[in-house]
């Protein structure tokens, strides 16, 4: 009898799943009707089918969170590096026009032009390293944020939802932010495991 039971029960839950399944499917294709025709044409059945399938027990969009939240931390980071750089130029030509006001300050008028050149041709230079360590660090916070998205996608990729593998294609990326902004759009309306308002 407990072996009929334990069947039935498997009934039901594989018939939940396909009620759940059928409903994230439907809201999925609901959400692809706002995206360009161009994405709604690469987003096929199967593909919509297989990430309703990777969100039915919840876990992606709960995988989703937590890279949204670490990607904000990482941004902030950047952010308030690139910010410390720019308060450090800042600070380095407050210093540079300081020093050259007072050395003019306290020149004799006769050496007066070699005293400006000299200064200028040091300006230039301090303006060149500033040039270049901005382009680092925006080189740096590039690398990083890429490194950031090809964790995303292998992370999503690993967890089995459909469209995300490693790739620097442009027109891919623009799909899997597509992808990412269907979760979310699902994530809003409650439909994480167990929720079925859609």
């Amino acid at each position: 009898m407990e072996r009929y039971v334990g069947a039935f029960e498997e009934a039901v839950d594989g018939t939940r799943q396909q009620e759940r399944h059928y409903q994230l499917l439907s809201a999925l294709q609901s959400l692809v009707k706002e995206l360009p025709s161009s994405f709604q044409q690469r987003l096929s059945y199967t593909t919509l089918s297989d990430l309703a399938l990777a969100l039915l027990d919840g876990t992606v969009f709960e995988i989703v969170q937590g890279l949204l939240e670490i990607q904000h931390l990482t941004e902030k980071s950047l952010y308030n590096q690139r910010l410390r750089l720019q308060n450090e130029h800042r600070v380095l030509r407050q210093a540079l026009r300081q020093k050259h006001q007072e050395a003019q300050q306290t020149c004799r008028p006769h050496n007066l032009l070699v005293l400006q050149a000299a200064q200028q041709r040091e300006q230039e230079a301090v303006e060149h390293r500033i040039r270049e360590e901005q382009r680092a660090m925006d080189q740096k916070i590039v690398l990083e944020l890429d490194r950031k998205v090809a964790d995303q996608q292998s992370t999503l990729e690993k967890a089995g939802v459909a469209g995300f593998y490693v790739t620097t294609n442009p027109q891919e990326l623009t799909l899997q932010m597509n992808l990412l902004e269907l979760i979310r759009k699902l994530q809003q309306r409650g439909c994480q495991a167990g929720k079925t308002t859609l």
